[in-house]
């Protein structure tokens, strides 16, 4: 089973924000397939297809960003996930307004909810498909995160979250390193 997760932060307080374009991404992915996130456990909203014979999972932790490992360490322990199944999108202050890069693994350089996430899963070697967000060092970084995206903002972000259904895709049928090659 593959686990797709957007990292963001629940309620309507935070909907378009920096912090949750990762909601975004899985948003667009989940839409595209004509799916909804219709279950709840642990404290996540998920929806589970099967996808050219691959069961996938997408799933949505409604814990704050910095506690998201929590949400998904639970659901890698129940449904017995391996970690080299795992696709994380979130975003990225150190990387320019929608621009995407993907990882196979790596430092969570400094994004909270990916120490949870690998505190919980005591690994780093998870895959990540991370998008830029840019930083205004006028900010401070809580304030910039959980800032709204603004109509500008969301002309460059609209075509790069369009694209998150043929990641998804690519993501199913080809090895990573030709998906980073592609994507990167």
């Amino acid at each position: 089973m593959k686990l797709i997760v957007g990292l963001g932060n629940p309620g309507r307080e935070y909907e378009r924000t920096r912090h949750n374009i990762g909601f975004m991404a899985i948003d667009r992915i989940v839409d595209s397939l004509g799916l909804k996130f219709d279950k709840n456990k642990f404290n996540g909203s998920y929806c589970v297809s099967n996808i050219n014979g691959e069961k996938v999972m997408f799933l949505k932790p409604l814990e704050y960003m910095n506690l998201s490992g929590n949400v998904v360490g639970r659901f890698v322990k129940f449904f017995d996930i391996d970690v080299s199944d795992i696709l994380i999108i979130h975003d990225d202050l150190d990387m320019d307004l929608g621009r995407i890069k993907l990882r196979p693994r790596g430092s969570s350089g400094g994004h909270n909810g990916l120490k949870n996430i690998e505190a919980n899963l005591g690994t780093q070697d998870y895959k990540r498909v991370k998008v830029g967000i840019s930083n205004d060092k006028r900010f401070d970084t809580k304030d910039y995160v959980l800032g709204r995206f603004s109509s500008s903002d969301m002309e460059i972000l609209n075509p790069i979250l369009d694209k998150m259904p043929d990641i998804f895709n690519d993501f199913l049928s080809i090895s990573f390193e030709m998906l980073m090659n592609k994507y990167n």
